[in-house]
């Protein structure tokens, strides 16, 4: 496909010195005078072919660095429940940003994503030891584990409603493990062992 977008280019450096050497060509011999200005003529068109397939390949590059991080905003907005709207548009101020620049952004931007995908977005706290303990007494240390009914899910078998009060989203049995583990020890800090009556003995 690049190579596609660089042929206009080559020709269009190209077809701006083919009617001199043709011209000098048509003149009959050439002395050595016309030779070494034929020559100097094609070094001239070689030089502008460069910088226009140079130009070519970094407007293409710096294409596709915007297109990729507008792509990972849009994905860090959705990990994140931020607004994507201000992700679109934060587009215009991107596209001002150079090729190093939106490359160096879009590094930060797939480690930042990693890191919602593994914690689900939930602070680093310290996870007391007692949790090991009471997600095996749980649910056997199973992250999607399920309660009969339905009810308690994951590694600390969370309702829904406690679940969200310590921030989490969507089903606990679903979230990473490491996600479920800081929301624990987040209401493990708020409560104590008493949102576990039997486990947290």
């Amino acid at each position: 496909m690049r190579t596609r977008q660089l042929l206009p280019a080559l020709a269009g450096a190209l077809a701006l010195t083919l009617p001199a050497t043709v011209a000098l060509a048509a003149t009959g011999p050439l002395k050595p005078s016309a030779v070494q200005a034929t020559a100097d003529l094609d070094l001239a068109a070689v030089a502008a072919a460069d910088r226009a397939t140079g130009l070519v390949v970094a407007q293409i590059d710096h294409r596709d660095a915007l297109a990729d991080v507008l792509r990972l905003s849009r994905t860090h907005a959705r990990l994140s429940d931020t607004d994507a709207a201000a992700a679109a548009a934060a587009r215009g101020k991107l596209a001002r940003w150079s090729t190093p620049r939106l490359r160096s952004h879009q590094r930060r931007l797939r480690t930042s994503i990693g890191e919602l995908r593994r914690t689900g977005g939930a602070p680093d706290v310290a996870i007391p030891a007692a949790l090991h303990a009471i997600a095996q007494c749980e649910s056997g240390g199973n992250p999607g584990a399920v309660s009969a009914n339905g009810s308690y899910r994951g590694l600390f078998q969370f309702d829904i409603g406690t679940w969200a009060s310590v921030g989490g989203s969507g089903d606990p049995a679903a979230a990473p493990a490491e996600e479920q583990y800081r929301r624990a020890a987040m209401l493990y800090a708020r409560s104590g062992a008493s949102p576990w009556p039997v486990c947290g003995r």
